[in-house]
């Protein structure tokens, strides 16, 4: 195998085994074994099973957050427009957490909250500066200030009903709440100009 091919067939064995048991209870040697090498291989390419998660996690935000960006039809209103970044966001979000990494473990490691804060603080710059481009909004830094305004306070919400919920129907009746009775007073604070 080359070095492109292995390093994706750690990544592929690891998302699965992410999937099926959570991040937590996956270990190096169970990739290593789905992924039929040696355990000191993937060390080669990955310093840590955490490396191993943030290239995921990385690849598959990258992909969404084109995806997200540029989905909208152009005609479509500002307003409109961040609302719908806002809660494809929010949603980006909760699959990372849901589908790589495990709620329990996320509620019950410092560990992994620190991971997921510069994650998802790598995120906002992402979305940030892609909605700036896309916009061609670069001009006005008070206007960068409040779109970022704008997705730390969703983000924070967001998170803390995700860490606070006690099901994933708790968590979906709290996307909605957030979508009909904040995400609305949120968007036309970060884009009203006084």
């Amino acid at each position: 195998m080359e070095a492109d091919k292995i390093r994706e067939s750690i990544k592929r064995s690891a998302q699965e085994l992410f999937r099926k048991f959570g991040y937590h209870k996956t270990s190096v040697n169970e990739i290593a074994k789905r992924t039929k090498i040696a355990k000191a291989t993937i060390y080669k390419y990955f310093e840590s099973k955490e490396a191993i998660l943030h290239s995921l996690l990385m690849d598959y935000i990258q992909v969404s957050v084109d995806e997200l960006i540029h989905t909208d039809t152009p005609d479509m209103d500002e307003e409109t427009h961040l609302t719908n970044l806002i809660m494809k966001t929010c949603r980006l979000s909760y699959t990372v957490c849901n589908e790589f990494i495990g709620w329990d473990f996320i509620r019950e490691s410092t560990n992994s909250q620190e991971f997921l804060r510069n994650l998802s603080n790598e995120l906002e710059d992402l979305l940030v500066s892609s909605f700036m481009r896309l916009t061609g909004m670069r001009k006005h830094e008070s206007y960068q200030q409040r779109i970022r305004f704008l997705i730390k306070c969703s983000k924070n919400i967001v998170f803390s009903f995700a860490f606070t919920s006690v099901s994933d129907a708790d968590v979906r009746k709290n996307f909605v709440s957030f979508q009909k009775e904040i995400l609305p007073y949120l968007v036309k604070a970060a884009i009203t100009v006084n």
